[in-house]
């Protein structure tokens, strides 16, 4: 079961995702909040897998809020839900720890796949934009964090981030590493409890930065369309 937080100042809204994500049978929304605040107090008590999260807030934005949420919780992916997708933006999104984003326009469906996309493991932003953020981003100042387990990824994992951080599905890596899908999910679950993160665009943004994969290792690739999971 996948545990859920809404944080939106609109009841309206959180009402409708609300419906939306509890007529799915591996779904759970366990709390909601109506600012940046109330959100990281919630996560902090819950301890959820994923929160959907607006950006303009009172009190609190969603970019502060994720930021206090990813040193309380750091293993629960937020998603970000915008009206925005400048790439500046996006990237300053990114280096607060978010490990996607939707634009509030998309439907349920949308959303649930998204949700479902990120605690398998795979990407929710498109894949030649998610390299191309993940560069700009590795190229800007920001703190790697330390690997909470002390542990270094095996070299198999560094290939497998490698390939996700040049936008690779989950299915297209294991095909490209001759794998079975739920390998390449069990060696992100390692990565992610490695690097102490909650999704893959993190834990290729702190490999980046670590210097466990280098730069010329992202090299964006178009997408196999056949080949990737819903988003």
């Amino acid at each position: 079961m996948i545990s859920v937080v809404l944080v939106d100042d609109h009841s309206l809204l959180r009402e409708g995702l609300r419906r939306v994500l509890e007529k799915e049978p591996d779904m759970q929304v366990v709390g909601e909040a109506a600012n940046g605040a109330e959100a990281v107090a919630i996560v902090q008590a819950l301890e959820p897998d994923v929160v959907l999260m607006d950006v303009v807030m009172p009190e609190l934005n969603g970019i502060e809020a994720t930021k206090r949420i990813k040193v309380s919780n750091p293993t629960t992916a937020v998603i970000i839900l915008s009206a925005y997708d400048d790439d500046r933006y996006v990237l300053g999104l990114l280096e607060a720890g978010v490990a996607g984003y939707l634009l509030k326009h998309s439907c349920g469906q949308e959303v649930i796949q998204a949700i479902r996309a990120i605690h398998a493991g795979d990407a929710v932003l498109h894949p030649a934009v998610t390299a191309r953020l993940l560069v700009m981003a590795a190229r800007t100042p920001g703190p790697a964090l330390p690997s909470t387990s002390g542990e270094r990824p095996t070299e198999r994992e560094l290939a497998v981030l490698g390939l996700a951080a040049s936008g690779l599905s989950n299915k297209e890596i294991a095909t490209e590493l001759a794998l079975s899908l739920p390998t390449v999910k069990a060696h992100l679950v390692n990565i992610f409890n490695k690097t102490g993160v909650g999704s893959r665009t993190e834990a290729v943004l702190q490999a980046l930065r670590k210097g466990w994969i280098r730069m010329e290792d992202v090299t964006p690739r178009a997408p196999d369309v056949g080949a990737q999971e819903p988003i």
